[in-house]
């Protein structure tokens, strides 16, 4: 059941979504297959419709407390697929900057954030998310944060090169690819917030029994 739509699941711990949301984010999926894997969600007792508040009032997706206790299985897809499948994009690879609220996420240190508390706000070319860190725990959500500690900005083509570990955010910021403003405190922080997991070659990288 979860291989079917555990790309839905992805999208909606993130926050309630509405269908062109999720549409925008999963490109390649058509309409009648997403009314479908929705409707077999909602069956299921793993999400169900809700109206978001002002000023939207537009009908809208969101997990159920089921759905919600996935997230650390998808979590672990996630760091599988930063260990696994990091390598250089195809050409018929998309990215989608809203899919790293949950790469915050997948690749958060609890006990680097040890008695922190700040609010970390991410700019990759027009998609805006924050993170919320309150000692050892994140909240990574869309959306602007309304007081951020600190503000990031990065091209999508640096972040990607970022994530896939061929350049430093130091590097980015030095080519003019990134910018970091905002509490020295939490600037300093936040290098060790996050850890990617080495990348492998699922090719090369055998295990002789």
């Amino acid at each position: 059941m979860l291989s079917r739509v555990a790309l839905e699941i992805r999208e909606l711990l993130t926050g309630p979504k509405r269908f062109g949301d999720l549409q925008a984010s999963l490109r390649g999926l058509g309409t009648g297959l997403l009314a479908a894997r929705l409707k077999h969600l909602e069956h299921e007792g793993l999400a169900h419709k809700i109206t978001l508040p002002p000023p939207a009032r537009t009908p809208a997706y969101a997990l159920t407390r089921a759905g919600e206790e996935l997230g650390p299985a998808i979590l672990a897809l996630a760091r599988w697929g930063l260990k696994w499948a990091m390598g250089e994009p195809r050409a018929t690879e998309t990215f989608h900057p809203g899919w790293a609220v949950l790469g915050l996420r997948a690749c958060f240190d609890p006990d680097a954030a040890t008695g922190l508390h700040a609010v970390y706000e991410f700019h990759i070319d027009d998609e805006v998310f924050h993170a919320r860190i309150h000692d050892k725990t994140i909240e990574a959500l869309h959306g602007p944060a309304q007081h951020p500690d600190a503000t990031i900005t990065i091209s999508t083509s640096a972040f990607l090169r970022v994530t896939g570990q061929n350049l430093t955010f130091a590097d980015a910021i030095e080519i003019g690819d990134a910018s970091a403003s905002g509490d020295s405190t939490a600037l300093r922080r936040l290098t060790g917030l996050f850890r990617l997991p080495t990348p492998h070659d699922r090719n090369t990288d055998q295990t002789s029994s």
